[in-house]
């Protein structure tokens, strides 16, 4: 047999990246996730995906640029900047969301003027309405599923201000923060193995616990804002008492198994520095609940 004769019959016995229709198989190209040096948090620079409570379709998540430190949630898809209303328009450039157009024929939305539970904005464009339309099908099918369920309407604030607060006030490392969310229902941002974010809370079971105590509801030597605001004594949820790495761990929103942890962050810190003047209306005049509800911070 000749050499070439035996190339021939290896060309064609050999593999070839196609299916068996004759079409090329492509290999996505694997992407690497890092933390930005200069990052002040251990956040990985891409979206974070997550589901809208309301409809239940998909969000990207990403930092914002402008005033508001809090994330922005778009819709996954890229857009025709044609069709989009030019205050809708927004760009992200290094995982970073800018609200405002780069020049290119595409553009990100905002998917609050997409939401199909929300009221439709005054001017859509034919394009918006129509996907806007095909959101409202997804939420229901979500629905009729049982994957997603509407939300009740919200007791009377009597009800729960006195057992629950929905954003209570917590002061650790000197400094008093609100949050999003119940104590014992704040969830550890770090990434696990399987590049999943957290479940566990930050509250444990096995760490030392806040106390719940009333604390006045301005700083010592200090007025407050504006004489409407109230002036009194407030429910704190307080932790100063903690050690140190303790008060970081839940500064950083992490549970014990990631308090030491080098996983990267897949969300955002909801702890918002506490202002009198913005989040009054969160304020609770009395200690949540009984003795054993102070202990566990709920």
């Amino acid at each position: 047999m000749s050499p070439a004769t035996f190339t021939a019959m290896c060309s064609a016995n050999a593999s070839s990246p196609r299916r068996w229709d004759g079409t090329p198989t492509r290999t996505p190209r694997p992407r690497s996730l890092r933390v930005a040096p200069d990052s002040p948090t251990r956040l990985v620079r891409s979206a974070q995906p997550g589901h809208c409570p309301d409809c239940g379709n998909r969000i990207d998540w990403h930092p914002r640029t402008d005033a508001d430190d809090r994330s922005v949630g778009l819709h996954p898809q890229e857009l025709p900047a044609a069709a989009v209303p030019a205050v809708s328009r927004w760009h992200v450039s290094s995982g970073i969301a800018h609200p405002a157009h780069d020049g290119t024929p595409w553009c990100r939305i905002p998917h609050a003027a997409l939401c199909p539970a929300r009221s439709a904005p005054a001017a859509l464009t034919p394009q918006l309405t129509a996907l806007r339309r095909h959101l409202a099908l997804h939420t229901r099918r979500l629905i009729n599923n049982g994957t997603l369920t509407t939300r009740a309407t919200p007791p009377a604030p009597e009800a729960t201000e006195s057992c629950r607060p929905a954003r209570p006030i917590a002061q650790l490392l000197s400094v008093r923060y609100i949050a999003s969310r119940p104590i014992d229902a704040i969830q550890c941002v770090a990434q696990t193995r399987q590049r999943h974010r957290c479940t566990r809370p930050v509250l444990d079971d096995q760490a030392p616990h806040g106390t719940w105590t009333l604390a006045p509801t301005t700083l010592l030597g200090r007025r407050p804002p504006s004489p409407s605001l109230p002036v009194g004594r407030m429910a704190v949820y307080d932790l100063t008492h903690l050690p140190c790495t303790e008060q970081l761990r839940w500064r950083h929103q992490h549970c014990p198994d990631h308090a030491t942890s080098s996983a990267a962050d897949l969300a955002l810190t909801e702890w918002e520095p506490f202002d009198l003047r913005l989040h009054h209306q969160h304020i609770h005049p009395r200690l949540p609940g009984s003795t054993r509800t102070q202990h566990h911070g709920t």
